[in-house]
């Protein structure tokens, strides 16, 4: 019997997989939650699907993610990843992939962690919702809209409340699969 999921899980095997093994459990690791922090910026404006199909192009592009090495670059690396057609090659959002590595090691050296400062929002618990409806799911709340504001303080970009909410969502700080979904209860945030 084929399980049950979210409804944006839809046919494609790399939606299916990200929904099933990914979106919606916590993450505690800072290099991972660095990379959901950039590809959720780069999704702006795009589906997705678009950013998980160039998931694996954007890591070699960018260095495997690594905070430090993206802070580093220099024009000629935006140079490089504007010529790149691997990734989304917007010059606003590989200038902001490169303003926030610097501001997330500012944060990281304050808090000893990217991981204690992003969590300290959600108490450093999941919120887990209990939609039954696809409907029912916000695009953004309250506490995104205070991460975005705390994040833009900070010197962050391309982290509006949507973006936040979308990052939320992705490294289980909510769970927001709905009640139906196998993965609801399965995220461990039940």
């Amino acid at each position: 019997m084929d399980k049950k999921r979210c409804p944006w899980a839809g046919q494609e095997e790399i939606y299916i997989r990200y929904h099933d093994l990914e979106w919606g459990r916590a993450v505690h690791d800072d290099r991972l939650l660095f990379e959901f922090l950039l590809l959720e910026g780069m999704q702006a404006g795009l589906s997705w699907i678009t950013v998980l199909k160039k998931r694996e192009n954007f890591r070699r592009a960018f260095d495997g993610f690594d905070p430090d090495a993206i802070a580093g670059y220099t024009e000629k690396d935006s140079e490089r990843l504007l010529a790149d057609a691997g990734i989304i090659r917007n010059r606003l959002k590989i200038a902001a992939a490169i303003v926030n590595a610097r501001a997330y090691l500012k944060v990281k050296a304050e808090y000893g962690s990217f991981d204690k400062y992003i969590w300290q929002f959600t108490g450093g618990q999941p919120i887990v919702n209990h939609w039954s409806d696809a409907s029912e799911v916000p695009a953004e709340t309250e506490l995104a809209q205070k991460m975005s504001k705390d994040l833009k303080k900070r010197g962050f970009k391309f982290v509006g409340p949507t973006i936040c909410y979308a990052f939320m969502q992705a490294t289980g700080m909510v769970n927001d699969h709905l009640t139906t979904c196998f993965a609801h209860k399965e995220a461990g945030n039940v």
